[in-house]
């Protein structure tokens, strides 16, 4: 079978089956999908937009090979019309979506797909697999950064990661919302991301002696040495690290750093430092890990722990306390008709949208969803990134998402920087797409004759 991660069977079989539908009905008019979330997770203040870049590449590169369409033929679910229309698949539509790292909130599509219907069907599942995932671990990931903005922040998640492409774009995603790097290598080649690295208890447990194997680590990686201090006794091991530093620094290496994985973190840092700085090893700091997460974070730094650096794994690559957003990718018109879903709980609102923020001295104050067209005050957030099936301006870099990350959250009201119960943002549904719904449900929205 063909690379698990750009496979066109990547989709839930009733996208397929939908689509042979369509087909068979001649329904090929242009459909308006969009992504967006209901309501946010509990104790959210709101989210980052991330995965774009992914969905775009999917978009572009999205066909079916061979072997997948001998495959869907085998199954015996598709006609030899639906086999010729997937053999010959590519995406022509056009993308509108918010830019990697722009903050948003519940009812504001973030992504609005605009293609033939059995296309912007076909690519459901996948484009809400992508958005869905890094979109939750980079909200994750920027609650950690507001909580420790002078901190340096790894993602040491891959290993407790949901799959290996959860673990990369993990990294991927806590990366654009501020962490320093990830101490996942392949997220390091792939993505140009920094990557970091300690040491693990069974290196010391492989020596007889903690002190030699700190002097083997530090002989190995002379120029990276960050020793974990607390497989035994952590105050004693940092004892053995004051005996060999100055020893190490005669022969040109220096002692980086010391982490700390288990206990009271804050107590054993203290501690630490304590000793370290009555040596005059200062230089040295002190890094921290072991079920790190936002909370965490504001307790040490409350407590003023003197702790330099943390690394956060399984609470962020799992986003352990809100593990899923309720999203939807939802048909919002259809042959030039708006539509509308009315279900209980699950109503949508109708028609092609845009999104305005506004602005007061440096902060957010109000965003208002509007149909598109209807310009409102403020700064419009979807803007269009694809047309007829290509990118409409280069690949965005890391650093570029980073950079408009850092910049979205420093524009974030006080309230919702912080962890605690606070009144929602304002999201404001204009007049005239209330007055759109209202025709819909009405029955009194025009339809266009068929093409």
């Amino acid at each position: 079978m063909t690379d698990l991660h750009r496979s066109a069977l990547l989709t839930d079989l009733y996208q397929l089956t939908m689509l042979q539908g369509y087909l068979q009905q001649g329904m090929t008019d242009t459909a308006v999908f969009e992504f967006f979330v209901r309501k946010l997770p509990p104790a959210r203040h709101f989210l980052l937009a991330a995965g774009l870049e992914q969905v775009l590449d999917y978009l572009e590169q999205l066909q079916f090979t061979g072997e997948e369409l001998n495959w869907l033929a085998a199954s015996g679910k598709f006609t030899d019309v639906t086999l010729r229309y997937l053999e010959s698949f590519r995406f022509s539509g056009d993308v509108h979506a918010m830019a990697e790292g722009t903050l948003f909130f519940p009812n504001e599509p973030i992504l609005r797909i605009t293609a033939p219907l059995p296309q912007a069907q076909l690519v459901e599942s996948r484009v809400i697999n992508l958005l869905h995932f890094q979109t939750l671990i980079a909200s994750k990931a920027a609650r950690c950064v507001l909580q420790a903005p002078d901190k340096l922040l790894v993602d040491f998640g891959f290993r407790r990661a949901h799959g290996s492409e959860a673990g990369l774009l993990a990294a991927r995603a806590s990366f654009a919302a501020g962490f320093a790097g990830t101490a996942t290598v392949a997220a390091g080649a792939i993505f140009g991301i920094p990557t970091f690295g300690t040491m693990a208890h069974s290196f010391v447990q492989a020596h007889d002696d903690e002190a030699l194997a700190f002097e083997h680590f530090a002989l190995a990686n002379p120029g990276a040495v960050v020793l974990l201090i607390d497989t035994y006794d952590t105050e004693a091991a940092v004892e053995k690290v004051i005996d060999l530093a100055p020893r190490l620094r005669r022969r040109g290496i220096d002692v980086k750093g010391g982490r700390i994985d288990s206990g009271d973190l804050i107590q054993h840092a203290r501690q630490v430092r304590t000793l370290l700085d009555r040596a005059g090893l200062n230089n040295i700091t002190l890094f921290a890990s072991g079920s790190v997460d936002e909370y965490t974070l504001r307790e040490h730094a409350q407590a003023g722990a003197p702790i330099d650096g943390y690394g956060i794994g399984t609470h962020l690559d799992t986003s352990a306390d809100a593990p899923y957003l309720d999203c939807a990718y939802k048909l919002q018109e259809y042959a030039g008709t708006p539509r509308r879903k009315r279900s209980e709980g699950k109503a949508t609102w109708p028609g092609r949208k845009q999104v305005y923020r506004r602005y007061a001295e440096g902060r957010m104050v109000a965003d208002t969803v509007t149909v598109e067209g209807d310009k409102q005050k403020g700064e419009p957030l979807l803007r269009r990134v694809m047309k007829n099936g290509g990118r409409t301006a280069p690949r965005r870099g890391l650093d570029s998402i980073r950079a408009m990350a850092t910049q979205q959250l420093a524009t974030l009201p006080p309230a919702l920087r912080d962890l605690a119960e606070t009144t929602p943002y304002p999201v404001i549904i204009a007049p005239a797409l209330q007055e759109l719904a209202a025709r819909v449900d009405q029955g009194s929205v025009d339809t266009p004759p068929r093409r």
